[in-house]
């Protein structure tokens, strides 16, 4: 006979967290967000802890290096999906964590043959001003010249006139030897009163761009997170079909910590991936496993039940072994106040992945539809993905049924401005709990079911409101 559970399972929507005493140091400055990524023993410090307790999902539409680069200046880690080729997937690992802050590779490159109708494109496509041009119009070939936006003037230039008939060539320009650090690189561009300054080769090749208008912003991100050599902490993703070959390709690359991305984590495939990782790297290596999907094939649990029950089981490990193993809440983040519960309720960092697709630093397009800016997110179980590893279950190697859908969420902007949001209300909410701490918010957290009715008064009622983006 099926066992049947006693209670119905809850989503977060349906817990509020109820007051606690805050005194004076109970203010937002004084919140910490630390947490730790992997496991530890008790009185020890974890390999690896974040500084934000979000990390961004294993998905197509989510994470690529570019959300990985973004997100870990932050202070929180992307995993970088694995339903691509190993040699890709490694190559998005290795631009991470040779991304050197301040340092940015060039994304607006043309040579000196091309034309002015060039320079209005690309300014157009990427919306910066500052064109590279090299001998072969790449990012990494001889650094010819620069194009600004004070090197021509539209209303009296040909389209086609050539870019070497009006850029600044290099005899002109002031640049730096690759290995400057970003300090000298920021006093030579205020010395020389600069807007960005080339870093070349000792073949004169394109490097990199410092430029003066990222100063201040690296100035913003004191939360960014580093590993021992100052590189970016990135994680990615694996399977249980072909780790005996991504795994190397992906430790090889430089990625801090792995994650088997599957529909399931309570079988013998994740079972046997981590075990084959244990006899290979040890305790090096760190790996956990995924979660699980009830859409399509009806089964799993309410997200904050299923919390609530693996952090019990959690916390009697550690009470027994004295070995502390974080738990990550994956899925059921509606809305940003779910996150706080998800913590309050014992998780120690919430995987997220509509929540990460909405900004510009997601690898899909941004899409005019229907009058609004979209972009588009699809699931790993979509027809799209067809990532068939991620629902293996030992069969054929195929996708047998969509278990994910393709959709579009609203455009967003940068990650930064609507992050900033996310965590201050994290930190206001812990401190109307008295917590300036996540296990300080475990510890002093009370939590009430609501009611269907409770849940409709909660928000706003009896009015029209003017603008219902709440966002989130």
């Amino acid at each position: 006979m099926a066992f049947y559970y006693d209670e119905p399972s809850h989503t977060f929507s349906e817990y509020l967290l109820v007051p606690g005493y805050s005194d004076e140091n109970c203010i937002p400055q004084n919140v910490s967000l630390k947490t730790p990524l992997v496991k530890f023993k008790k009185g020890e410090e974890p390999a690896i802890s974040m500084n934000i307790p979000m990390i961004s999902a294993i998905m197509q539409s989510v994470s690529n290096d570019t959300m990985a680069i973004a997100l870990a200046k932050e202070g929180g880690i992307s995993f970088i999906y694995g339903s691509q080729t190993v040699e890709n997937q490694a190559a998005m690992v290795k631009k991470v964590k040779s991304y050197k802050a301040g340092f940015v590779t060039s994304d607006c490159n043309l040579s000196p043959e091309d034309t002015l109708a060039d320079v209005l494109a690309l300014k157009e496509e990427t919306g910066h001003s500052t064109v590279a041009i090299t001998a072969d119009g790449t990012p990494s070939g001889k650094l010819m010249g620069i194009v600004s936006s004070r090197d021509y003037r539209v209303s009296r230039m040909e389209a086609s006139l050539k870019v070497k008939e009006f850029m600044t060539p290099i005899e002109k320009m002031v640049t730096a030897p690759e290995g400057t650090s970003l300090k000298e690189a920021n006093d030579i561009i205020f010395e020389h009163k600069l807007n960005s300054l080339p870093i070349v080769d000792k073949n004169g090749c394109l490097v990199a761009f410092v430029f003066r208008k990222d100063y201040s912003s690296h100035k913003e991100n004191p939360l960014e997170l580093l590993d021992s050599h100052k590189r970016y902490i990135v994680g990615a993703g694996i399977n249980t079909r072909d780790y005996e070959t991504r795994v190397p390709a992906l430790v090889e690359a430089g990625a801090d910590v792995l994650c088997i991305d599957s529909s399931e984590g309570f079988s013998c495939w994740q079972k046997n991936t981590i075990q084959w990782i244990r006899d290979k790297y040890g305790d090096k290596v760190k790996v956990g496993a995924g979660n699980i999907t009830r859409e399509t094939k009806g089964i799993g649990r309410g997200q904050a039940s299923a919390l609530m029950d693996v952090v019990e089981a959690r916390n009697k490990y550690f009470k027994e072994t004295g070995i502390y193993i974080p738990i990550c809440s994956d899925g059921g983040i509606v809305h940003d106040y779910h996150i706080t519960l998800a913590l309050a309720m014992g998780c120690d960092f919430c995987m997220l992945g509509r929540y990460f697709a909405r900004f510009d630093e997601s690898p899909t397009q941004k899409m005019l539809v229907n009058g609004n800016y979209m972009k588009e997110y699809w699931g790993e179980g979509s027809a799209r993905a067809r990532n068939w590893q991620r629902y293996d279950l030992g069969g054929a190697k195929k996708l047998s049924f969509v278990e994910g859908v393709d959709s579009y969420v609203p455009y967003a902007g940068p990650l930064h401005d609507t992050l900033q949001v996310t965590l201050s209300k994290i930190r206001h909410t812990m401190c109307n709990c008295g917590a300036l701490s996540i296990p300080e918010l475990q510890s002093k957290a009370k939590l009430t079911l609501v009611s269907s009715v409770s849940i409709v008064e909660g928000g706003a009622h009896d009015v029209v409101v003017k603008n219902s983006n709440t966002n989130n």
